[in-house]
């Protein structure tokens, strides 16, 4: 058995206690085990060693489905891949067929799951390794289990796009038919694209282990697919598929790579717009794509920004655009997909077909300034490409170019210079513009400013000011806690998440009028914003909101802070979205406000989270203070007052950066002339 090492953060996520803890038992536990790598500030210990230490002690809570799956995988970490066939017939298994395997001694269990699966009973697997992932299919769904093994096989993948930033992509598409990815990796485009209607999807990967987990999620999550296959290749040096015609074709490849065939490939036929630049192989990969697709087939590749500047594919760039197959550029803000620090272009392309007319624009979107909803976005690429003549530019966000102006001496498609390029206004219109947002931001400052000394949340006046914040003595307040798996027991709480329906099963809510019911989505928390989803987008069992219940996110994506929404009255009665834990507190017992801003401290719910690559909250982990009702609602207060103050802080930061824009716009086309200095 492989040898797994944790590090004093992992431990303190495993016990539910603080690092400072960790180093407690480490300093005043001679048998506290002793490091096994790492360095002197940073040790490692091995984790069996550790699990035992811990159990020995009753500091070991119970592993969640996915925990105890993720813990035995990392343990032996060859089984993952053995075990990867069993997950698909798992999806159809019945629930009385699940209770009857998990009641197997171990010498039966791998046999007899092997046999009820018909699947080839694996050389490596161990009975307690299946046992754990029947557990968590059975509880969890099969696709959290497929998250365990992306975590544990997926070293060797390069990045994981997005989830939203992989639903715009499939919103792009008009008629994903047949699906090609040739940088597939764990399948999450064509998986969307399936949810779609795809019918056949091909993928290829670089990675093995990506290309397998690729054909394994499909299986799972595209039960009505026609054909499904995925090739593990370099797809630019070994193209798996050289005949294949999609309907449509999507990829996030890998940027910035020099070795990806220059040379050798010199002379391919795929290269119709001219031989891809040594630096520019996301050009190849564009390319690649538009080779791999019919006539009039649409394809939406992810691009790094310079791809559309950079002057070593000028020529390529003219080309595409010379011959129609580039139709739309799409900046996304930074952070919306890795590398975080980029705000990075979706390009949008056609397979030229001779038997139609070649469009005679571009479009560009600016989605990175005005924070775009993926639904306006795919309204505006719809509305152009259904007829392109009469699309009406929107003001700071999207324009269209004529093929004649993009083709200068720089062929430059950042969308930015041309969406904010030639927008012409009056010095009248300048002027009332920036005065009408100075109003705005007035307004919202002086909100700020009484958020900072008083406020009136629900019949009671909040003081807010400096003076109102009592000091503890001289230690901290303390408080005995409680996890949330606690008093889900007790029944303080009740938990619901939307998970997906496993297939074959029946959904719990039948009611027609559901189809109509906006979705709260994982989006729509982070962002603060209304209920955006529908729940036609995706499968999923149907939990309304109430007023009061407190909702967080299942994963996390790099936030620093995680979000807490408590729903109010305009919440009450929409559905919750996937991906999303809520938290019903019984009102006699627990205060929203105070649940909210406890569960969301940074320390609790650094304590945790798991995993590496996808970081996933255990929200039964989270430990809440055991206090009197008074006490909790003046936490309460203060918490809600919190949030307020960030709101009104965030809008007022937006309406400062636009006004300076404005009056900035102003100034520097003439429209508006600088204050005089007093004499």
């Amino acid at each position: 058995m492989t040898r797994v090492e944790v590090t004093s953060a992992d431990i303190s996520r495993m016990a539910g206690v603080t690092r400072a803890t960790v180093s407690n038992w480490r300093r005043r536990h001679p048998d506290f085990p002793d490091p096994t790598g790492g360095t002197d500030t940073s040790p490692a210990y091995d984790l069996v060693e550790v699990r035992d230490w811990l159990a020995a002690r009753g500091q070991l809570p119970e592993l969640s489905p996915l925990e105890e799956l993720r813990t035995t995988l990392l343990q032996a970490p060859r089984e993952a891949a053995a075990l990867l066939p069993f997950i698909p017939p798992l999806v159809w298994l019945e629930t009385s067929r699940f209770d009857w395997l998990r009641e197997l001694h171990d010498e039966e269990l791998v046999a007899e799951t092997s046999r009820c699966l018909d699947v080839s009973p694996p050389t490596e697997a161990a009975p307690e390794t299946v046992r754990a992932l029947l557990r968590c299919v059975s509880e969890e769904g099969a696709e959290v289990a497929l998250v365990v093994f992306q975590d544990v096989l997926g070293a060797d993948s390069v990045h994981t796009t997005p989830k939203p930033v992989v639903d715009l992509m499939v919103g792009l598409l008009l008629e994903p038919g047949t699906v090609f990815d040739p940088a597939c990796g764990g399948g999450g485009l064509l998986s969307a694209a399936a949810r779609q209607g795809a019918t056949q999807l091909f993928g290829q990967d670089i990675a093995p282990t990506q290309a397998v987990l690729s054909e394994v999620r499909l299986r799972v999550e595209a039960p009505k697919a026609e054909l499904v296959e995925t090739v593990a290749a370099d797809s630019l040096r070994q193209d798996a598929f050289p005949d294949l015609q999609a309907d449509t074709a999507l990829c996030n490849p890998p940027f910035g790579i020099r070795d990806w065939g220059h040379d050798d490939l010199a002379y391919d036929p795929r290269w119709v717009y001219g031989l891809p630049p040594r630096a520019e192989s996301e050009l190849a990969w564009v390319q690649h794509c538009l080779a791999h697709v019919e006539p009039g087939g649409g394809v939406v590749v992810l691009m790094p920004p310079g791809a559309a500047e950079r002057a070593s594919g000028r020529r390529v760039r003219a080309e595409l655009i010379r011959r129609g197959a580039l139709r739309a550029v799409i900046a996304l803000p930074p952070g919306a997909a890795p590398p975080l620090h980029l705000g990075l272009h979706l390009w949008v392309l056609t397979q030229p077909d001779e038997t139609l007319d070649t469009g005679e624009s571009v479009l560009f979107i600016d989605a990175a300034t005005e924070n775009l909803s993926h639904e306006r976005i795919v309204e505006l690429w719809r509305d152009f490409d259904e007829a392109e003549e009469r699309f009406e530019p929107v003001e700071g966000v999207a324009q269209r170019a004529s093929i004649v102006d993009l083709l200068d001496a720089t062929v430059d498609v950042t969308p930015a210079r041309r969406v904010h390029a030639g927008v012409v206004a009056t010095p009248t219109e300048q002027a009332e513009r920036a005065e009408h947002l100075r109003e705005q931001l007035a307004r919202a400052c002086a909100n700020l400013a009484e958020l900072t000394d008083a406020a009136r949340i629900g019949g009671d006046t909040f003081d807010a000011s400096s003076h109102a914040w009592a000091v503890a003595d001289a230690e901290p307040e303390t408080w005995r806690t409680a996890t949330v798996a606690d008093l889900l027991r007790g029944g303080a709480l009740t938990l619901h998440r939307a998970t997906s329906v496993r297939r074959g099963a029946s959904s719990r809510n039948t009611d027609a009028a559901i189809d109509d019911m906006p979705v709260l989505t994982l989006s729509d928390l982070r962002g603060e914003t209304p209920t955006s989803g529908s729940p036609r987008d995706k499968p999923a069992e149907h939990v309304r909101i109430e007023d009061g219940d407190v909702i967080m996110p299942e994963t996390l994506h790099g936030l620093r802070i995680v979000p807490a929404r408590v729903a109010d009255a305009e919440d009450s009665g929409k559905l919750l979205g996937p991906h999303l834990f809520l938290l019903r507190p019984d009102p006699e017992r627990l205060d929203p406000w105070f649940l909210a801003g406890f569960l969301s401290a940074e320390e609790n719910t650094h304590r945790a989270t798991t995993g590496t690559s996808i970081v996933r909250l255990d929200v039964k982990r989270l430990r809440v203070p055991l206090v009197p009702p008074r006490s909790q609602r003046d936490y309460g207060r203060a918490f809600q007052h919190l949030f307020r103050l960030r709101q009104s802080a965030a809008l007022a930061s937006t309406l400062a950066e636009e006004t300076a824009r404005q009056w900035a716009t102003g100034l520097t086309s003439g429209a508006l002339l600088p204050p005089e200095a007093d004499s």
